[in-house]
């Protein structure tokens, strides 16, 4: 399967996980493409001072790995600056927020894989 960037669904997410501002979530597969094994794997983008709200996750488990911009994350209550190259992932029963704390568009790639 080949997919242009032009032919990925966006949606932009007002709130996302009642964080601030708006996200721009960018599906590189859907979550019916992903053979059951996971529910996302996209790019997301926020500008500055948006957020994720504070988040647990249950029967799956979620990586960011950051793209682009600086990015402040709170990895089960303890706090941590992220930028390009970085990544956290949190684990089934863990919490974990993310905000754009720079001063340029923040991009990083999220994806969310069920517990097994």
């Amino acid at each position: 399967m080949i997919r242009r960037h032009k032919d990925m669904s966006v949606v932009d997410a007002v709130r996302l996980k009642n964080g601030n501002g708006e996200a721009s979530i960018i599906n590189i597969l859907e979550a019916g493409e992903m053979y059951g094994a996971g529910r996302l794997f996209c790019i997301t983008k926020m500008k500055p001072g948006v957020s994720a709200g504070v988040h647990t996750h249950v029967g799956d488990f979620e990586t960011y790995y950051i793209l682009k911009g600086r990015a402040g994350v709170n990895d089960n209550g303890k706090y941590y600056e992220l930028e390009p190259g970085d990544m956290i992932q949190c684990k089934e029963g863990d919490f974990h927020g993310i905000e754009n704390i720079g001063e340029e568009e923040l991009e990083y790639l999220a994806v969310i894989m069920y517990s097994r």
